[in-house]
C-alpha cells in the first residue's frame, strides 16, 4: 500500500475523535468528538454503516453541552453584584 500522507487510509468512516476527551458531566457525551462512552468503546466493532449514522448524529448534539455556570468564583460574582454579602 502506498502512503498518499493521509492518517486514515481504510475505506470505512475516520473516528471524529479530536483527542479532547472530556466527558460532560450532565450530557454523558464527550465534549471533544460528542460520542458517549458506549459509542467510543464500541466503534472499533461498528460496521461502517453504524459509525456513518452515529456520525451524522454528532452536529446534533451539540447543543447538549451546556456551558458550566463558573463555580464557586460565578457565585462569589453574584453575590457581589446583587448586593448580598459573601
Amino acid at each position: 500500500m502506498e502512503d498518499d500522507g493521509t492518517l486514515w487510509s481504510r475505506s470505512e468512516p475516520e473516528s471524529p475523535c479530536v483527542k479532547i476527551c472530556l466527558i460532560h458531566p450532565e450530557a454523558r457525551l464527550c465534549t471533544g468528538c460528542l460520542r458517549s462512552i458506549g459509542e467510543i468503546a464500541a466503534w472499533g466493532r461498528m460496521s461502517p454503516e453504524e459509525r456513518r449514522e452515529i456520525m451524522a448524529q454528532l452536529p446534533d448534539r451539540k447543543p447538549l453541552l451546556t456551558q458550566r455556570r463558573g463555580g464557586r468564583a460565578a457565585r462569589l460574582g453574584r453575590r457581589k453584584s446583587d448586593g448580598s454579602s459573601e
